[in-house]
């Protein structure tokens, strides 16, 4: 009996508490996705690689943001599928790392050339570096600063304009107190692309 009762407590529980986050919390429970046109575009919480010139970039990811293809879902040849599954995580190098130099450096000259404008010293670090879980969806509020001469140049969109996006979707620290001013380079973008599709 006492076995039938926890079988029933450990079923009962997660879906009580799966109900209750989907009517209080529907949006975060369902990994705060942002939809546009009726479709899913991404999660307000995972980063995108951008490298349209006309949009941001947003930060180095060692796990590519876990982009895919349908082809990396398809069996080899031995039966075993390429794509291994979501993941997340940094490289972990140390400062030392060649690796992690070569992979700094080749993305400065990158940067510079996209953004002819800004010098070497004044690349903001976050731009350079990826977060702990390598799915950072955020800038700072000067990486974006950084790159909007870049951007209007590219999409015909003004400055003062791209400045008013950037700030719009600047948040503050969590609860005043924790972590920093971060940017959401999805949300930035998202209304970039409704910009360039009115024009």
């Amino acid at each position: 009996m006492k076995i039938m009762k926890k079988a029933i407590l450990v079923s009962i529980y997660p879906l009580v508490l799966t109900g209750i986050s989907q009517l209080v919390l529907n949006k975060k429970a369902n990994g705060n996705m942002v939809v546009v046109g009726g479709k899913e575009v991404g999660s307000e919480l995972i980063g995108q690689n951008f490298t349209d010139p006309k949009f941001f970039r947003g930060r180095v990811s060692s796990v590519n943001y876990n982009t895919y293809t349908e082809g990396d879902t398809k069996p080899d040849k031995n039966g075993k599928a390429a794509y291994s599954g979501v993941g997340s995580g940094s490289q972990n190098l140390a400062p030392s790392s060649k690796a992690l130099q070569d992979r700094v450096e080749n993305d400065i000259k990158d940067f510079l050339k996209a953004n002819p404008g800004v010098k070497k010293e004044d690349i903001p670090t976050d731009l350079l570096t990826s977060s702990g879980s390598g799915l950072d969806p955020d800038i700072s509020p000067k990486a974006a600063a950084i790159q909007i001469p870049a951007v209007s140049k590219a999409s015909g969109i003004s400055e003062t304009d791209l400045q008013k996006i950037v700030d719009k979707y600047i948040e503050g620290k969590s609860l005043g107190i924790f972590g920093e001013p971060r940017v959401n380079i999805l949300k930035v973008n998202i209304e970039i692309a409704s910009m360039l599709k009115a024009k």
